[in-house]
């Protein structure tokens, strides 16, 4: 019963996900509507635009930011493999390390475990360059969210954004 139980709630939240956050996406035509594209005037537009784009388009720029964060990982294979040795060395250990066992007449605990997980897994983790990634990541999606919210115009219905229904 409590697998069923489990199963019916993580039904409900990938139903939650679905209405909340893919519901907001808007179309790709809209999105990439090369006709609305102008430089504003001054920073105020800019801010202006800026506001009401990442607003109005906030689910697609969270696609985009994904598929930037994809990229890095791909384009960093070696960030890659230590982000899979840790996080297999961990399951590895939970499912079938879970008690003490002996290797050649030595009693290895988990904890023995984790250590050289981490021993192994940290340098190879600290040569990947983690920060380098995260802060080119950050640094290309302020550029490309920034651009895209900055440059599209808003369309017809933020005119009507403020106004209340009767």
């Amino acid at each position: 019963m409590d697998v069923v139980q489990q199963l019916a709630k993580i039904q409900d939240f990938a139903k939650n996900l679905r209405d909340a956050r893919f519901g907001a996406i808007r179309h790709p035509g809209e999105f990439f509507d090369y006709q609305r594209v102008s430089r504003p005037k001054d920073m105020q537009e800019y801010m202006k635009r800026a506001s009401y784009n990442i607003r109005y388009f906030s689910a697609n720029y969270a696609i985009v930011i994904a598929l930037l964060a994809v990229y890095s990982l791909l384009t960093n294979i070696l960030l890659l493999f230590a982000g899979a040795f840790l996080i297999g060395g961990f399951i590895a250990i939970n499912r079938f390390a879970n008690e003490p066992f002996e290797f050649q007449g030595r009693t290895i605990t988990p904890q023995n475990l984790y250590i050289g997980l981490f021993v192994i897994g940290l340098p190879i983790l600290w040569w990947a360059a983690p920060l380098s990634t995260f802060f080119w990541l950050v640094g290309s999606s302020a550029c490309v969210v920034g651009a895209h919210a900055g440059l599209l115009e808003p369309g017809v219905e933020s005119e009507y954004a403020g106004l209340e229904t009767v």
